[in-house]
């Protein structure tokens, strides 16, 4: 199906680059780091410079322009449904258009335009991190990450194994749900012709099997990791520890330098 095809989000690509082996929580922080300033710096000069930062990072981790594009197709349509409540809801400026009792403003539309592109930003930050980092990895620098708050009592081990394999899984469930779609197609369903409640109808037989099949994925993989005996994270060790060193300090400062570059930019060319 066009809708699932080519999607990318939680994919790992390998590959021997000096993005690919820095330390996961090094990573980790500059993903987060990047999150937040993107949306305290709105101006296009500085969604412009992040917009460079991502296409350099992508060329140093030889991932392809196109799989990293594909990456932002899941939420799409999010991005494009708070575009158009941008446009329609945000008040100012000169009226260009209305439909009915919605109005769209010039502020309007320069607004849906910057949140639109920092939220396509938002995604392909993360999915870099996931394309240069594997599951495994993840998981330990995520669980590193949180190990101080474990003396408030919570649960770091649980929280990054879940979020883990819950990443693992997405291009999982997408195959799965593809294989159930070209299924009910061979039997003759139609999910293409008819209006959008038509079609929206027409996926419902397809999401009874996919439901069964994650509560039975779900449940194999509970059985395996009995099965050999998985407690948590007590008494567990890693064959690879992770090794903080003078790539990441090198790297967390030059990300330092960047935002205070777009820092400046952004207060002295507010565009």
């Amino acid at each position: 199906m066009p809708l699932l095809k080519g999607i990318t989000l939680g994919q790992y690509l390998p590959a021997d680059t000096y993005i690919h082996s820095l330390d996961p929580r090094c990573k980790l922080l500059l993903t987060v780091l990047s999150m937040i300033l993107i949306f305290l710096f709105d101006s296009f000069t500085a969604i412009a410079m992040w917009a460079s930062m991502t296409a350099l990072l992508a060329a140093k981790s030889k991932i392809p322009a196109g799989t990293l594009m594909r990456s932002a197709k899941p939420v799409l349509i999010l991005i494009i449904l708070t575009s158009i409540l941008h446009i329609f809801f945000t008040g100012g400026g000169k009226i260009i258009f209305s439909i009915g009792p919605l109005r769209a403003s010039g502020e309007g539309t320069v607004t849906a335009l910057r949140m639109g592109l920092r939220l396509s930003l938002l995604v392909l930050f993360t999915a870099i991190l996931t394309f240069t980092t594997s599951p495994s990895e993840l998981s330990d620098g995520l669980e590193s990450a949180l190990a101080p708050l474990r003396r408030f009592g919570f649960p770091a081990h649980e929280v990054a194994m879940m979020m883990t394999i819950a990443l693992r899984f997405i291009p999982t469930l997408f195959e799965e749900t593809e294989r159930i779609i070209n299924a009910q197609v061979s039997r003759g369903a139609d999910f293409q012709s008819g209006g959008l409640v038509r079609r929206a109808k027409a996926y419902i037989p397809v999401l009874i099997p996919l439901f069964v099949l994650v509560f039975k994925r779900a449940d194999t993989l509970a059985s395996a990791m009995e099965a050999r005996c998985y407690r948590s994270g007590r008494g567990r060790v890693r064959m690879y520890p992770l090794l903080w060193g003078i790539n990441e300090n090198r790297v967390l400062v030059y990300y330092a330098f960047f935002a205070l570059a777009i820092f400046f930019l952004n207060r002295f060319i507010p565009l």
